[in-house]
């Protein structure tokens, strides 16, 4: 039986109870940068920023994009707030608020609860990590919670049958953590989760501004900087943009034309943290599995697998295939939203 007639069997079997349509069952990536909500049988239902506007009484004013738009722009009554750093709960109160705002948005019956919910962590997370996770998701209403390790969702996002006895070899690079994982029956056979991703790559570009040309940027601005014109390696045709800052010397607004060729030796050193976590990832493959790699490739997920030229660079240092999954930015939470729908065919990869 075919991978994609198999997955259909399962959704025609799948016993459907009575009260069903009291509930919206959901998927959630918690991501540092991002969090996405997969609703069952529905698909993505949300996609908004990890950021929770609070008011002077620390209540919850806005979440997700409206948040987004007020940070580092507000006044001393209102305050902006990330709950998640490095991938996990920095902040448990804001986290809730938040996870409680983000399933009003996609609360598409107003008398509807959440009974399952399927969180995705990160491989490297300590017990008492995942307890803060499963604790803020059962305090936002969940009855049953699961969690899935962040680079088996990828693996299960981008279509890969993760029960075979077959090596395949993931690098997840999100906002605050790069997942890599050797993955083989349903198992992480090898896992290393670096605490480094977008948001690092943001912070390098935010101080090589400050360090060359005395500017003062934003987050959002070197953000807008790094999709624009950043990559890892050089690039056919090297690109200019001119970006907006607050001159250090003398305090006033100024504009500075930047190159990609300077972005790219901003982020240099966490690029190079990046493709060496890879290269040691590939030296602890056990053999058997270091064959099936060679021949299946090297698979990126995450908002990292956008940065230009990064799948050459890391086929360059390798020599090995290097694949970027189809819509990256999804994987994750395309990968929970099929272990939501099939729970009893993935109970061996939940926890």
């Amino acid at each position: 039986m075919s991978h994609s007639s198999d997955l259909n069997h399962r959704r025609k079997n799948a016993p459907s109870g009575l009260l069903d349509w009291l509930y919206t069952d959901i998927a959630i990536d918690l991501g540092t940068a991002n969090t996405l909500i997969y609703a069952k049988g529905q698909g993505i239902v949300l996609n908004e920023p990890s950021i929770v506007a609070l008011n002077s009484q620390n209540q919850a004013v806005a979440v997700g994009h409206e948040a987004r738009l007020m940070h580092e722009k507000t006044h001393k009554d209102i305050r902006t707030v990330r709950p998640l750093r490095d991938g996990v709960i920095a902040d448990f109160e804001v986290a809730e608020l938040m996870i409680r705002g983000m399933i009003k948005k996609v609360k598409l019956k107003w008398f509807s609860s959440t009974r399952k919910m399927v969180v995705c962590v990160p491989s490297g997370i300590t017990e008492v990590e995942k307890r803060a996770v499963r604790d803020s998701a059962e305090r936002a209403g969940a009855k049953d919670v699961y969690l899935v390790d962040e680079p088996m969702a990828a693996a299960i996002g981008i279509g890969l049958n993760v029960h075979e006895p077959v090596g395949n070899m993931i690098v997840d690079i999100g906002g605050g953590t790069t997942e890599i994982a050797v993955i083989a029956l349903s198992g992480i056979v090898y896992s290393q989760s670096v605490r480094l991703g977008g948001d690092e790559l943001n912070e390098d570009i935010i101080n090589y501004f400050r360090r060359n040309h005395n500017l003062l940027i934003g987050e959002r601005t070197a953000e807008q900087v790094k999709c624009m014109i950043g990559s890892a390696a050089p690039l056919d045709e090297e690109i200019e943009i001119q970006t907006k800052g607050r001159d250090l010397v003398n305090g006033v607004p100024r504009i500075r034309t930047v190159s990609s060729v300077e972005v790219r030796e901003a982020i240099a050193e966490s690029v190079n943290t990046i493709i060496e976590s890879v290269n040691q990832s590939l030296e602890q493959t056990p053999p058997e599995l270091s064959a099936d790699i060679l021949d299946r490739g090297i698979m990126l997920t995450g908002g990292g697998a956008l940065l230009k030229n990064l799948d050459k660079l890391i086929r360059d240092t390798t020599d090995l295939p290097v694949h970027i999954a189809e819509d990256p930015l999804t994987a994750v939470v395309r990968g929970t939203g099929e272990v939501l729908e099939n729970l009893n065919y993935y109970r061996s990869v939940i926890s």
